[in-house]
């Protein structure tokens, strides 16, 4: 999923582009096609790097914060509401300095980058009239079980920032001591956040209170932040007494920060109610249709979406009869059926470190034997590798399924494709392998990496993640494994992935059902195991996930359909002269676009194929 992957870098573009300011991209008069792109290329280059000069942040997660911009990994952004006001002043000098740029005269390639940027910037620049919200990113709420400095500064500390030198661990000392601005900073916004009237549902702000709690309970000798530090030191033969700084400042600075925005969370409380939709809120109905807007880049209404996923769910579903009565399962519903297959204890592994470890050299397993398939489909591969690891126990409570963190710019940190693993029941074997087509190859890792170690694609779209593209290349990923022979031996993994589907489909139907429609949380719960056989705690948390971030999880079936739609679009039109690596190699080289990009670039491709 694209949410903790690349949260920082959506934060960092959350709040729009930084303005690259001055008269050099004015409008000139009968400027040439050469001059225009000229314009948008120094336009693109410079708002790299100054996007680099105001998000430390995303420095380090390219692997960039080293040489002239080392002093970055000492530092963090601080969300104080100056910090906000001036990103939000920077985002709209960015848009008219890109206006200043004559769209006409640029070749395909260029326009195709100005819509993306163009789509991106007014799709933030429309959320600045609700007085919350996280500025484009779904997210109306700064702190809950998902989401929050709590959360994700450890998690960005402990797997994006490097510890080679004793150098990296000073500066990660220095970090750790500007967390504790980060949580004061954020509670204050949390103050004028809930004077709105913007306070979570009760079962949000519970679960992220219990979150919260644990981490204060855990002693600061023992914390994340502190062992972090002292293991990766230690393997790098570093000596130092970086971990008794970090023990410190968790004592007397990190954990005070954390227990004063704890206290605030505990004293909203009473004042929280249960209703889930985001349309209780101040100008609700517009954030949802905003939100929906900028997730999927598609103008689809929440009824368009909603009646979509209805009618998917009903194909799928008897796709799905006829394989699993196939494997002899005839008795009750789909769902009672699939519910009974992710129950039976053969498919399950032992809930214990052994057992997970073993589930984990399984999804390696399954990604080295798809790795071998992919000169079938795709021309240009990537060179950056990726690991599997499990969700870190401390924050699995509040954490998505899975998700995939972006390898550096420079290839020394591999991509991350990320497993929550607090429940091995919630994993039966036969559900695995279409989780690591989607979040490793085909899919998620796949696509970012080719993107970032494009030649030809500017260095600004890898900060660009449009949602339904990369999420849509997700779930298609899915889809083109099984087309690629990955199920030919394991006709329940097949079940696995129509599930999969089945999943996203539903996805559609619950969160326009809660956002636009009125669906209680228990309503989505119960649709959700109603409709696939999911488990009961796995549903629970996904819809609690919808509650927090609306529409987001629109994204990925909009998405997949966009796929499909536009390569059968393709086929159609070339016949046996369509070549699925040219498609896929032409999709992903402009690295993510918004939909009606995606479209532009693939008929241009059909084009020069006929």
């Amino acid at each position: 999923m694209f949410d903790r992957r690349r949260l920082l870098q959506s934060a960092a573009l959350g709040a729009g582009l930084v303005a690259v300011g001055g008269p050099a991209f004015a409008r000139q008069a009968g400027a040439s096609q050469g001059d225009a792109a000229a314009q948008l290329k120094t336009f693109m280059d410079a708002t790299f790097e100054q996007t680099l000069d105001k998000s430390p942040e995303v420095v380090t997660m390219f692997g960039l914060d080293r040489g002239d911009r080392a002093a970055a990994k000492s530092r963090l952004t601080v969300p104080t509401r100056a910090e906000e006001e001036d990103q939000r002043a920077f985002t709209r000098r960015q848009r008219a300095e890109l206006a200043g740029i004559d769209r006409s005269k640029l070749d395909a390639r260029n326009a195709n980058y100005y819509d993306s940027l163009t789509q991106n910037l007014d799709g933030v620049i429309a959320t600045y009239d609700i007085p919350y919200g996280q500025g484009g990113w779904p997210n109306p709420y700064r702190v809950s079980q998902q989401g929050g400095a709590y959360q994700s500064t450890p998690d960005f500390l402990a797997n994006q920032h490097t510890i080679e030198t004793a150098a990296d661990a000073d500066a990660y000392v220095a970090r750790v001591n500007a967390f504790a601005d980060v949580l004061l900073a954020e509670t204050d916004r949390l103050k004028e956040d809930y004077a709105l009237g913007v306070i979570p549902p009760d079962f949000i702000l519970a679960k992220a209170i219990r979150q919260q709690d644990g981490v204060l309970a855990t002693p600061a000798a023992t914390s994340p932040l502190t062992q972090s530090v002292v293991d990766r030191a230690r393997a790098k033969g570093l000596t130092g007494d970086w971990g008794v700084q970090v023990e410190r400042l968790v004592t007397e600075r990190v954990y005070p920060a954390l227990a004063a925005q704890n206290a605030v969370l505990k004293a909203v409380q009473p004042n929280a109610v249960h209703e889930a939709s985001v349309r209780r809120l101040p100008q609700g109905e517009q954030y949802y249709a905003n939100s929906l807007r900028y997730i999927t880049t598609t103008r689809l209404t929440a009824d368009e979406i909603h009646r979509t996923g209805v009618e998917q769910m009903a194909d799928l579903t008897a796709r799905a009869d006829v394989l699993l009565k196939a494997q002899g399962l005839t008795q009750g519903s789909v769902a009672e059926r699939i519910k009974a297959l992710g129950d039976d204890p053969k498919y399950v592994y032992a809930n214990t470190d052994a057992g997970k470890a073993e589930l984990i050299a399984k999804l390696n397993a399954q990604m080295a034997d798809m790795q071998a398939r992919l000169p079938n489909a795709f021309g240009r591969l990537p060179k950056a590798k990726v690991e599997i690891k499990r969700v870190p126990p401390e924050i699995e409570a509040g954490a998505p399924m899975g998700y995939y963190n972006s390898p550096s710019l420079d290839g020394t940190r591999p991509g991350i494709y990320w497993i929550n693993l607090k429940d091995t029941a919630e994993w039966p074997s036969w559900t695995l392998p279409t989780l690591t087509y989607h979040e490793a190859t085909p899919g998620h890792h796949l696509q970012i990496s080719l993107q970032q170690e494009s030649e030809s694609a500017p260095l600004l779209m890898n900060l660009l993640g449009f949602s339904s593209y990369v999420e849509g290349w997700g779930l298609y990923a899915e889809q083109l494994a099984d087309e690629l022979g990955a199920y030919e031996n394991d006709p329940v993994g097949q079940i696995g992935y129509l599930q999969s589907l089945m999943f996203r489909a539903a996805r559609l139907v619950v969160d326009t059902g809660i956002h636009s429609k009125g669906w209680s949380r228990e309503e989505g719960i119960r649709y959700m195991m109603e409709a696939y056989g999911d488990q009961e705690g796995a549903a629970t948390s996904e819809v609690e996930r919808y509650c927090g971030w609306p529409g987001q999880a629109c994204a990925y079936k909009v998405g997949h359909n966009e796929w499909v739609r536009l390569r059968e679009k393709a086929k159609t039109s070339l016949g046996s002269r369509f070549d699925i690596k040219g498609f896929h190699d032409t999709a992903l080289a402009a690295g993510g676009v918004p939909l009606s990009v995606l479209e532009r670039i693939v008929d241009g491709w059909v084009a020069t194929q006929a």
